[in-house]
């Protein structure tokens, strides 16, 4: 068992995960932007390092800062919270290479549930129904209105690689591609070093419903039950009920 563990996160989600770990007994180490000197979670670690400016891209999503921090200070396990590098398989499989836990999925689960693509096509593969949608990662208008012409208005485009509600546009008619698109797959490069999207047909009203699975690595795996976050604003939700009412 490990007894340090490095947050590779900041904010709210950092903060939980460090709170757990001293109730474990767990020596902590944050990590965090020039812009998050101060926060709480930093001052609730046992220790915090810096690892660049504000831009995600150059603090909380850059893999070699990351990993000399957790080297420099002796963690022995990673947590990568949610967001950022929590679904990226490169980072986990870099964790492994130098000999650190990362807490989470396998690189090679991460690859396919880490792309929502590649998500999709593991879907398909054993006999699930997904929406219509694209089965390649879109990188430009003129693939966007293809694919978009072809499963039908509305349509939604997603970061792919991305996650909490970044990168996404409904798009209601042909003429809002031009400009949604391009405002998504900014966000998407901004939030998740990324600019790859994924289409998919939009449906009003559905329901926001997850399940959340837990899994100890040893081959014993059990669920949490259901719960409906519908209740969101930007994408973001903002209560979750659990079990769902639905």
């Amino acid at each position: 068992m490990f007894r340090s563990v490095l947050v590779a996160n900041r904010g709210e989600i950092a903060l939980r995960v460090i709170r757990t770990c001293k109730e474990l007994g767990l020596r902590t180490v944050a990590v965090y932007s020039t812009a998050d000197r101060d926060s709480l979670a930093v001052r609730q670690a046992d220790e915090a390092v810096c690892i660049g400016p504000p831009p995600p891209a150059k603090s909380y999503l850059s893999i070699p800062n990351i990993i000399t921090a957790a080297l420099l200070t002796g963690a022995e396990a990673v947590h990568p919270g949610s967001g950022f590098l929590a679904e990226n398989g490169d980072f986990a499989e870099v964790c492994h290479n130098y000999g650190l836990c990362f807490i989470g999925p396998s690189p090679e689960v991460l690859r396919i549930t880490g792309d929502k693509t590649a998500t999709r096509r593991a879907m398909v593969d054993v006999g699930l129904r997904v929406l219509p949608g694209s089965d390649q990662p879109v990188r430009n208008v003129a693939q966007a209105r293809f694919e978009a012409n072809r499963i039908g208005f509305p349509v939604i485009v997603k970061a792919a690689e991305g996650g909490g509600g970044r990168g996404m546009r409904v798009i209601d008619s042909d003429g809002d591609l031009d400009r949604y698109f391009p405002v998504a797959q900014a966000e998407s490069l901004a939030s998740s070093a990324s600019d790859k999207l994924l289409i998919e047909q939009y449906l009003r009203g559905a329901r926001h419903i997850e399940v959340q699975i837990l899994g100890d690595g040893q081959g014993t795996a059990l669920h949490l039950g259901e719960r409906n976050c519908s209740l969101q604003r930007r994408y973001q939700k903002l209560l979750e009920e659990a079990p769902s009412p639905g």
